[in-house]
């Protein structure tokens, strides 16, 4: 299993910190499989630096995405947009 470091804005890193955020939306430029650690450091934007702190998640279920042509139009994605659903007991 890989461990894979990622920025995430303060905001962010304070909603998975308290288990509201159970979920990333990340570009998939990068290789992510169930069972890998990531490693969320904080980044400040403002200073363009790291604060120090970070958390640690085992990845679950790894959604890809390119596309939903096949279920939208690209008039409706255009004007919607994608939602990712976390989905909780």
């Amino acid at each position: 299993m890989a461990i894979i470091e990622k920025k995430i804005w303060p905001d962010y890193f304070d909603q998975v910190a308290s288990g509201n955020k159970t979920f990333e939306y990340r570009l998939a430029d990068w290789e992510a499989k169930e069972g890998d650690t990531l490693v969320l450091k904080e980044w400040d934007p403002e200073t363009k630096n790291y604060t120090g702190r970070e958390i640690k998640k085992t990845i679950g279920r790894v959604l890809k995405l390119k596309e939903l042509k096949p279920f939208h139009t690209q008039e409706e994605i255009d004007k919607y947009g994608f939602m990712i659903i976390s989905l909780k007991d």
